[in-house]
């Protein structure tokens, strides 16, 4: 059999962009490295085999601590607004792209310091590389669109963040990683050229459909602007949250970019702060949906003077809330069973989400259990109504929504079905993750690979991982995460 590096060649799209774009940066080795995790989805992507990435040659290529054929390191430089305030210049302080496998920019995150890295270390640890390895694995397997994780790399190397921690490497994977602050970068410069240009590279390579448009940057626009509201509905629909929703965590594609301090809902809270840094709770599950298009009128701005006028910018954006309403309430709708569309069903849902809201109902596992609940009696309503404060709003919403079900004709059987297509048992919770990473810390990546299969699979019932379905327990419900990786 060939060998990786035999095998293993990376082609170059971003340099055509040319020199202003990126800063060629080679990785920072890092002392005996050693594989962590892999994910099979990916290595199929990449036609990796299982014995490849059990090589050596893998750990060490993905370290950075070799270069493969065609490997071209570079950070790129993007600027952005960060909780909502303009920062200038920031680019990839701790991310070399290393060109292209199979169709995708392949980046090693904690690759060293880079031009662009301003104060910090260049470096990403343990703990925060298992957590984006997971939840970019664990969005696919929801089929949101995502960057993905190829693998995390270890080593004894330490740094500080609070306290010493042992440093890793994620290899992530994108069709690119270009950004809403990579176009804010030339547009705050007034360098109209070089904005020109990374609007038609990313047409050419990415919508190629839109070329032939007649006003293709306000067609880039609208569609991006129409991507992101559709993420943000998906995310919603879940409950996830991103965290630090800066217009440079943004995807120009409309995938989930950049996985910090994120985090699945647990007790529904529709004002929960998942990023411990977030003050003021700008990025709250409940503000999500309006920072979503707060960042696309960031974007706009940047590409106005390639759009044309405000009002042709203002039409383009005007897409995003109609997509998001549009698009949250047919996964709600999909959520509770319901096939047909009726006037009532937005009130039926609020009714629902303030249910949920004055009893601190788990989130995956009220709509989970939902599917449970038969048309016909109550003889299962326990399954949710036991864990209610208030049983008799309770048992007031459940009655609408059973004459609902029963207003669509609906079979129990077949809804139980559809629902649990659409609503997981399994989401990355915070005591999970923290699980795997503090096994991981002590040298065990057995909790880190079992998550990884399971979270791959998370509409499956999976009986033999059942405990991990559980309501998280006491020392896990109040941990928290913040920007500190």
């Amino acid at each position: 059999m060939p060998t990786l590096l035999e095998t293993l060649i990376f082609t170059d799209r971003f340099d055509s962009l040319g020199p202003a774009f990126s800063h060629p940066q080679k990785p920072a080795p890092l002392p005996d490295p050693y594989l962590v995790a892999v994910s099979p989805t990916s290595m199929a992507l990449c036609s990796i085999t299982a014995e490849q990435a059990h090589s050596d040659a893998f750990t060490q290529i993905f370290t950075g601590n070799e270069l493969a054929r065609g490997c071209t390191p570079r950070a790129t430089v993007y600027s952005g607004h960060q909780f909502g305030q303009w920062a200038g210049q920031l680019g990839d302080g701790r991310a070399l792209l290393l060109g292209e496998l199979a169709g995708n920019e392949v980046q090693l995150k904690g690759a060293g310091l880079t031009p662009f890295s301003r104060m910090g270390d260049g470096r990403a640890v343990l703990r925060s590389s298992i957590r984006e390895f997971l939840c970019s694995e664990a969005m696919i397997g929801l089929g949101i669109p995502s960057t993905r994780a190829l693998c995390i790399t270890g080593s004894s190397h330490m740094i500080m963040r609070e306290m010493p921690e042992s440093t890793a490497v994620v290899t992530r994977l994108a069709p690119s990683f270009i950004r809403f602050g990579s176009f804010e970068h030339w547009f705050y410069r007034n360098d109209l050229t070089s904005l020109k240009t990374l609007a038609d590279f990313v047409i050419t390579n990415y919508y190629p459909a839109l070329s032939g448009q007649t006003n293709p940057y306000l067609a880039l626009l609208t569609e991006v602007t129409r991507r992101t509201a559709r993420l943000v509905a998906q995310w919603q629909s879940v409950g996830f949250m991103h965290g630090v929703l800066n217009t440079d965590n943004m995807s120009i594609l409309g995938l989930t970019l950049d996985y910090g301090p994120f985090g699945f809902m647990e007790a529904y809270d529709a004002r929960h702060i998942c990023n411990h840094s977030d003050d003021h709770g700008r990025y709250s599950y409940a503000n999500q949906p309006q920072i979503g298009e707060w960042n696309c009128r960031a974007l706009a701005q940047a590409l106005l003077p390639l759009v044309g006028t405000v009002e042709d910018a203002m039409e383009a954006l005007a897409v995003y809330q109609p997509e998001f309403d549009s698009t949250l309430l047919a996964l709600w709708r999909a959520k509770l069973g319901l096939s047909t569309t009726q006037e009532t069903d937005p009130a039926l849902i609020q009714a629902m989400l303030d249910l949920m809201q004055n009893n601190g109902l788990d989130f995956t596992v009220f709509f989970r259990r939902l599917a449970d609940i038969s048309m016909h009696n109550d003889s299962k309503d326990h399954v949710i109504s036991d864990l209610c404060v208030d049983r008799t709003a309770f048992d007031a919403w459940i009655s609408q929504y059973r004459a609902r079900l029963c207003a669509e004709n609906s079979h129990d059987t077949e809804r139980a079905r559809a629902m649990r297509r659409v609503s997981p048992k399994y989401i990355l919770r915070n005591y999970l993750a923290q699980t795997a990473i503090e096994a991981a810390q002590r040298g065990d990546f057995t909790e880190t690979e079992k998550l990884t299969q399971i979270l791959g699979h998370p509409f499956d019932e999976q009986p033999e991982h059942e405990s991990y379905a559980s309501l998280p327990p006491d020392w896990g419900r109040e941990l928290s995460v913040s920007c500190s990786s």
